[in-house]
C-alpha cells in the first residue's frame, strides 16, 4: 500500500525529503505504540527518520529501541505513505517517506531513551482511533483487517 494522507502540499512551499521508518508491534490483540509529550502529545507508532548513510533496518531497530525500549525481531515491510507536514522540532517543512513494517517484539531491554516519550501497550481497535496521524492509523487498520499476526 502506497499513499498520501494528511494535508496538500502548499504551491510555492519547499519541503525537504524526510524518510523514515515505522513499526506495528503486536503481541496478542494489543501493540506497542509510544507516546510523545513535544511538541504536543499523541500516540505514534514506534519509529522515526533515517539518518544519512544508515539503512533503512537499522534505523528501524534503532528508533524503536529510542522510542520504547524494545527489541524487535523479523521486520517485514507493508507499505509507505507520504505527507507533507512542518515540523516544529526542527523548524522545518518536510515531505515525510515513511515505510512501515511490522515486526516482533522481543523483550524491553531498556526505558525509551527519548526525552518526552514513553511506551505504552493497548488494544489495537482503541490503537487505531488515538493515533495522531493518518497514515499510522490506515496501516494499523489495514494490519487489523488482515488478520494481523495474532
Amino acid at each position: 500500500m502506497n499513499i498520501r494522507v494528511g494535508m496538500n502540499p502548499q504551491r510555492g512551499r519547499y519541503y525537504k525529503p524526510r524518510p523514515g521508518v515505522y513499526a506495528i508491534l503486536a503481541l496478542g490483540s494489543d501493540v506497542l505504540l509510544t507516546h510523545q509529550t513535544e511538541p504536543w502529545p499523541e500516540f505514534q507508532l514506534p519509529g522515526g527518520g533515517v539518518d544519512p548513510g544508515e539503512q533503512p533496518l537499522a534505523a528501524l531497530h534503532r528508533e524503536v529501541r529510542e522510542e520504547t525500549g524494545w527489541s524487535i525481531s523479523a521486520p517485514r515491510r507493508l507499505g509507505m505513505f507520504r505527507r507533507f507536514t512542518y515540523m516544529p522540532e526542527y523548524n522545518l517543512w518536510a515531505e515525510k517517506l515513511c515505510t512501515v513494517y511490522c515486526a516482533r517484539p522481543v523483550r524491553p531491554i531498556t526505558a525509551p531513551l527519548e526525552a518526552g516519550h514513553s511506551a505504552v501497550w493497548m488494544a489495537a481497535s482503541e490503537a487505531v482511533e488515538l493515533l495522531g496521524n493518518d497514515g499510522d492509523a490506515r496501516f494499523l487498520q489495514e494490519f487489523i483487517a488482515r488478520g494481523g499476526p495474532w
